[in-house]
């Protein structure tokens, strides 16, 4: 909103081209005296005073506020809705384009919302290409836009920037963003369930990676509590898609599928293809889990084609990780062995996590071939890799294969000192490395 004394000057220039005296104008909520005032530049009218003189003057409350058609506004928030569009049915580079464009019009127009919301979608599609830098950055500027906005405005950059930090292997500094908004939105009257349900399902990731299931447990439920409070389908469907991973790590592997075919079919109807190629991606891991290996590969080669189809390059190697290690499982060595050869660098500047998960599959393969050194070295890699990111759980088990290899070739000291290391990562996921759970918001009762 533009100052007192220019919106006063826009206000007398309106009213004398549409011919209207002061009282005429104010009648019958206000006085001529109290237009006198305000075309003086003496009072900052309320919303609810300007709101009333825009229709008396024929215009909008934008324009009179600002100084700018409303139309110029609405025609942003459709370039908007158009790279939109683009992201979550075409590429990540074309994306790019209309979000650049359309950012670089806000900027011109001084339109502070649109330039957020073009931050974000420039955030999203680095975190397609693997940018995660450049993600971060775009993530903070439009967190910063928003700077003076309730903190539910806010929860989108915020977990955009744990996201990023979640796929460089950051896990600690992801759960620790996500919890505090948590924690500050269900401790300041301001827990707004939208808000609440994308950060919950976002957090779940983290949790399970950390060893922490218990409380991603905790977090799928109030998420799936708050959910018929959101009207927002692609959200919840987002939710449902990482509930399915706390259904699996409890050994719910019918529920997790469940799950996950609603939110297919929900990506399906939207044509959202990235979201839609997450569900292939865990389908795909679920019937891995459950001895499925034949379905399992075919759900993962999908969810490979259109993220590779989309220019989502980090997400593309993630998955290829996963269609290795079905491939190692259905005795394909060299098939697998050639998708993670590329993917062990995943640890520059994309995620430590996903590359310790690539070094640990060369090495169970090297194992599996009989080339003992070769293996070792992969295990130590990951090792390495996952200690650095605190993926708990992969840890855990990691130096169980690495302590097994050391015992047979003889070396029964090392190897205690690994299963030791993995004893420590077992014995209380989660508890060495988050504070206290936030609070939970405060749901009706039935």
């Amino acid at each position: 909103m533009d100052e007192p004394a220019e919106i006063g000057r826009r206000v007398l220039q309106m009213r004398s081209t549409a011919g209207l005296t002061q009282r005429q104008l104010a009648e019958p909520a206000y006085t001529s005296a109290y237009i006198s005032t305000l075309e003086a530049g003496k009072v900052r009218p309320s919303e609810k005073a300007l709101r009333f003189l825009a229709r008396r003057l024929g215009t909008s409350y934008e324009e009179l506020t600002t100084g700018r058609p409303a139309h110029l506004a609405t025609e942003l928030r459709l370039a908007l809705t158009e790279a939109q569009r683009e992201l979550a049915t075409g590429t990540t580079e074309r994306a790019v384009v209309h979000y650049r464009r359309t950012l670089a019009e806000a900027v011109r127009l001084e339109l502070v919302p649109e330039q957020a919301e073009a931050l974000l979608g420039l955030g999203d599609c680095a975190l397609e290409s693997g940018e995660l830098d450049l993600a971060r950055a775009h993530f903070e500027a439009s967190e910063k836009l928003l700077a003076q906005e309730p903190l539910p405005r806010r929860a989108r950059p915020i977990r955009g920037r744990a996201v990023a930090h979640l796929l460089a292997g950051e896990l600690r500094y992801a759960c620790y963003l996500l919890e505090s908004t948590i924690e500050e939105l269900n401790t300041s009257g301001l827990a707004d369930p939208e808000a609440l349900v994308l950060l919950y399902a976002a957090v779940i990731g983290p949790y399970i990676d950390m060893g922490a299931h218990a409380r991603a447990a905790h977090a799928a439920e109030l998420a799936l509590a708050l959910a018929p409070k959101v009207d927002n389908p692609t959200l919840v469907a987002g939710m449902h898609r990482q509930v399915a991973r706390t259904f699996l790590a409890e050994g719910r592997v019918a529920d997790a599928d469940a799950a996950l075919a609603d939110a297919q079919s929900v990506y399906r109807q939207l044509r959202l293809r990235t979201d839609l190629a997450h569900c292939h991606w865990m389908r795909g891991y679920v019937q891995a889990q459950n001895g499925e290996l034949a379905l399992a590969e075919v759900e993962l080669r999908t969810a490979r084609d259109i993220l590779r189809a989309k220019g989502a390059a980090l997400y593309t190697a993630q998955v290829e990780v996963e269609l290795a290690d079905v491939l190692r499982r259905l005795g394909h060595h060299a098939q697998a062995g050639e998708l993670l050869a590329k993917l062990v660098d995943l640890s520059e500047g994309h995620g430590a996590v996903h590359a310790g998960g690539a070094h640990r599959l060369l090495g169970l393969i090297c194992e599996e071939r009989g080339e003992a050194e070769r293996a070792e070295e992969h295990y130590v890699k990951a090792l390495a890799l996952l200690e650095r990111s605190g993926a708990s759980g992969d840890l855990a088990d990691l130096c169980r294969l690495l302590g097994d290899l050391l015992r047979r070739s003889g070396r029964t000291e090392a190897a205690l000192d690994v299963y030791r290391t993995g004893l420590g990562h077992r014995a209380s996921p989660g508890t060495t490395t988050l504070g206290p759970a936030p609070t939970a918001p405060r749901l009706p009762t039935m």
